[in-house]
């Protein structure tokens, strides 16, 4: 029976909320007159700004472009070892910050000489397979072309090949030796 009250006493209680709240009538807002124009302030429109004097751009004159005839046959530019070689970790194709610096110094002289046409040879040291190594050029190859394109070089400019183990700048048996043949090599194909 105490529950039977107790909803009806809430039941009571929420319809007497519900007629409370019909029951009034939201405020009307009227207007307002403005104020007579004696006691508004007589305001003038701001001045335009003043105009500012624009600095003038520092012209550079640009730096003389050695063309690609004045450094020689291919031969003579590769000779040069103008584009360097980037080196890498045993197994690795990530470039190091060290190869990242001297790839921006290729990726610039790259830029200077806009017809080269550039082969990236991934290299490795003489340990693995024949095949594992071949594989691992590739990706070593693949992985600065992509690097160099991420810095302004056009795509089509860059070949890829991997010659693996078979062509090592060092002969030796020892961890310098190998560390040298663990590289990307860059030979400019045309000029």
């Amino acid at each position: 029976m105490p529950r039977h009250r107790l909803f009806v006493a809430s039941l009571l209680a929420l319809s007497l909320a519900a007629a409370a709240c019909h029951g009034k009538k939201p405020p009307v807002a009227r207007p307002t007159q403005p104020p007579p124009e004696s006691e508004m302030p007589a305001a003038r429109p701001p001045a335009p700004p003043e105009p500012i004097a624009e600095p003038r751009p520092v012209t550079v004159p640009p730096e003389p472009s050695v063309s690609s005839a004045d450094m020689g046959s291919l031969d003579d530019i590769n000779k040069k070892g103008i584009l360097q070689p980037v080196f890498f970790e045993l197994d690795r194709i990530e470039i190091s910050s060290e190869g990242q610096a001297v790839l921006a110094k290729n990726a610039e002289t790259m830029k200077q000489y806009p017809t080269w046409i550039v082969s990236i040879e991934g290299h490795c040291d003489e340990r693995g397979t024949a095949e594992y190594n071949l594989a691992l050029g590739e990706r070593r190859a693949l992985s600065v072309r992509q690097y160099l394109v991420t810095l302004g070089i056009a795509s089509d400019r860059l070949r890829t090949v991997s010659y693996g183990k078979e062509f090592p700048f060092d002969p030796g048996h020892t961890e310098s030796a190998w560390a040298r043949n663990r590289r990307a090599n860059f030979v400019v194909t045309a000029k």
